[in-house]
């Protein structure tokens, strides 16, 4: 904490964000209500994981597989980064189940914080579809497979169906368009509005405060 404070005291950042920095905590908050802030670490070590792990990899049909044998046989420490960029989205995942769990049981989403309610609930689904989308990277037969049904599932929605399908494949199929697809979605669309939509959580917390627990 001294190098923090230290950091923070240089940069003048303390003094700057002090409403940020030093906040009274409500009564009755319990570790429970850790589990946001547990969400969002493990969103931002996904992201630096992922950030080493795209120096590495190769969005091609040809490439996809060879390169990630390569992460986990050739580049140093690259098996560990893979490990670390898995079990961090597996964190965030379960993080943010818990998460909205504790904020329906304590009734945290009624007014005036139900937009942000709905912002948490957009965050969540867009994570999971950043996890589906970055299970196809490693093409291989496992990722292939799970992508032809979690897309057929998109495909069966009525009328708009076949339309989200030829958006998230590129095609009737699943191919080489839709692996570079998937890799657009999972390093560039996805995380960047999940930066937008926690910017706006994280934005109404501050303004609104934590909602005490029943």
């Amino acid at each position: 904490m001294k190098v923090v404070d230290w950091f923070l005291d240089r940069f003048r950042l303390k003094s700057a964000h002090r409403g940020i920095f030093e906040r009274d905590i409500p009564e009755g908050i319990n570790y429970f209500y850790c589990f946001g802030g547990i969400a969002f670490t493990a969103f931002l070590i996904c992201l630096l994981s992922g950030l080493f792990l795209s120096f590495y990899y190769t969005p091609s049909e040809k490439e996809a597989y060879l390169s990630i044998q390569k992460i986990h046989e050739e580049v140093y420490l690259g098996k560990l980064m893979r490990g670390i960029h898995k079990w961090s989205a597996n964190v965030l995942i379960v993080s943010l189940i818990i998460h909205s769990i504790r904020v329906f049981i304590t009734r945290s989403y009624r007014p005036p914080r139900e937009l942000n309610w709905i912002v948490g609930v957009i965050i969540f689904i867009i994570v999971m579809f950043e996890g589906f989308t970055g299970y196809l990277l490693p093409w291989d037969q496992k990722a292939y497979w799970a992508t032809v049904v979690g897309t057929n599932i998109i495909g069966s929605i009525p009328i708009v169906g076949e339309t989200l399908l030829l958006i998230v494949r590129g095609g009737y199929d699943v191919t080489a368009t839709t692996l570079s697809r998937f890799y657009s979605f999972h390093v560039l669309w996805f995380p960047m509005i999940i930066i937008l939509l926690l910017w706006a959580h994280f934005h109404m917390i501050k303004k609104l405060g934590i909602s005490k627990p029943l």
